[in-house]
């Protein structure tokens, strides 16, 4: 298959989606956004002083897999974070925003066949797009498996028939879920965990929401992994200081895994990736490092669960997120309900069919909404409350 023909058939973006369909009327109020997961809490003042302190570097070409400050940064916060000791030299490589490497990973790691067979690429449905273009651009098979409720919103690889299994090459997961706020148990990482052993497929773990969460700290896939005793190719991670820090301009995230899986990636990078620029990357060795504002930060986004489950209390099927800064709430037809919404009170937010995969009756993502909670506290709960009285009353 020629590769302009992979892509002939996808959906559009969620976002221009939302613009064809909001954009033609007119907002009912003041506007509100609440569709983009995009941080709206300040970040650390003195970001920007690093930054200008370490100028001089813009006149050379930046290291392109992180420099040893920047990794030995995150190996001393993955170290504090979840008890693992990492290699910065061979377990560790940075990205220029996770985005990159999960979509990377799968160039650099997918197999072209699995037992013969074209691989296949698991997913979970609802997902972050780039698991599926990261499926397509290897020639692999996108499998979108179903996180309802019936699965606590978590996909259930478990079930799938061997034949698909023996076929599988990777499995992406994200945890807490982008967009139902569900958290992988330890449980659920070991069964999984002993699942791609039994079956010989990589996971790709997207724990990019993993320091915002109400009380207890989500457990990590490595972190299980390392317990058990895994093959240490089994698993690879994905974070960033995009959401942990409400940076998410800066473009940094990093990589872990087994020392070949990052060599792979790395040897693909050195040709196609686009490195970090060194002022910056002398900022986010100083993110990593610091705590201090990841509790202010994840302080706040508690406070602001504390406004939805106020705001909702009574609402039939509204579940309170455990972790993350979305939430996911049921609707009869989330296009018909952002719409509404929008017409009548000018509060923004996007359908979930557009997240999920799968022909109408059949994507998991139709009877919901998908709200952010980035906005200040006030106009957070001034909207939810809109967004209640609208959809709800």
């Amino acid at each position: 298959m020629d590769f302009p023909e992979r892509f002939s058939n996808l959906p559009a973006y969620a976002f221009p989606r939302l613009r064809a369909l909001l954009d033609s009327h007119a907002p009912g109020g003041d506007v509100v956004h609440m569709t983009i997961g995009e941080p709206k809490h300040a970040f650390p003042a003195w970001v920007k002083d690093v930054i200008t302190d370490n100028a001089a570097l813009f006149n050379s070409y930046p290291q392109n897999e992180g420099t040893d400050e920047l990794r030995g940064s995150i190996a001393d916060w993955f170290q504090r974070r979840y008890g693992v000791a990492l290699d910065p030299a061979s377990q560790i490589l940075a990205l220029n925003g996770t985005r990159e490497g999960l979509y990377n990973a799968a160039m650099a790691l997918c197999p072209e066949l699995k037992n013969r067979s074209t691989p296949i690429v698991l997913t979970p449905n609802p997902f972050y797009q780039v698991y599926m273009i990261a499926a397509i651009s290897v020639g692999a098979e996108p499998l979108f498996v179903p996180a309802t409720a019936a699965t606590g919103h978590l996909p259930d690889y478990r079930g799938l028939a061997p034949e698909i299994l023996n076929r599988t090459a990777i499995a992406y997961i994200c945890s807490p879920a982008n967009p139902q706020g569900a958290v992988a148990s330890r449980d659920y990482w070991a069964d999984l965990i002993t699942l791609a052993e039994e079956y010989d497929f990589r996971i790709f773990a997207d724990e990019c929401y993993c320091e915002i969460y109400r009380d207890t700290p989500p457990p990590g896939a490595m972190q299980v992994a390392r317990e058990m005793g895994a093959d240490p190719e089994r698993v690879t991670v994905f974070h960033s200081l995009s959401k942990r820090s409400n940076l998410p301009g800066l473009r940094s995230g990093f990589v872990a895994g087994g020392p070949k899986s990052i060599a792979a990636m790395k040897q693909l990078r050195a040709y196609s990736g686009a490195p970090l620029p060194g002022p910056l990357q002398a900022a986010a060795a100083a993110v990593w490092a610091d705590e201090a504002h990841v509790t202010e930060n994840r302080r706040l986004y508690q406070e602001k669960y504390a406004i939805a489950d106020e705001v909702f209390a009574g609402v039939q099927g509204y579940q309170p997120p455990e972790a993350g800064f979305f939430l996911w709430l049921p609707v009869d037809d989330g296009e018909a309900a952002a719409l509404k919404l929008w017409q009548e009170t000018g509060v923004r937010v996007l359908p979930g069919a557009y997240l999920a995969q799968g022909k109408s009756g059949q994507n998991p993502g139709e009877g919901f909404i998908r709200v952010a909670l980035v906005a200040p506290q006030d106009e957070t709960r001034r909207a939810l409350t809109m967004l209640r009285d609208c959809l709800y009353g």
